[in-house]
């Protein structure tokens, strides 16, 4: 699922904005980072959401764009 994720984000940023991105990580990991340079957008797994509590991490961050 991760892995379908992450070719979704490279697929349509690439169409809509000219911008190749490389993706890190492995799925069978939990956890995966496409990686623009200037923006990185990681994905969790379930299990790590909850384990690493990211939202509660940045509560205090403004959010620009949520996707669930």
């Amino acid at each position: 699922m991760l892995n379908a994720l992450a070719d979704g984000i490279i697929e349509k940023t690439l169409q809509e904005h000219k911008r190749k991105g490389r993706i890190e990580g492995k799925p069978d990991a939990g956890w995966l980072v496409v990686d623009y340079g200037d923006i990185v957008v990681h994905l969790f797994d379930e299990d790590l959401r909850r384990y690493y509590k990211l939202e509660e991490l940045w509560k205090d961050g403004k959010v620009l764009l949520r996707l669930q």
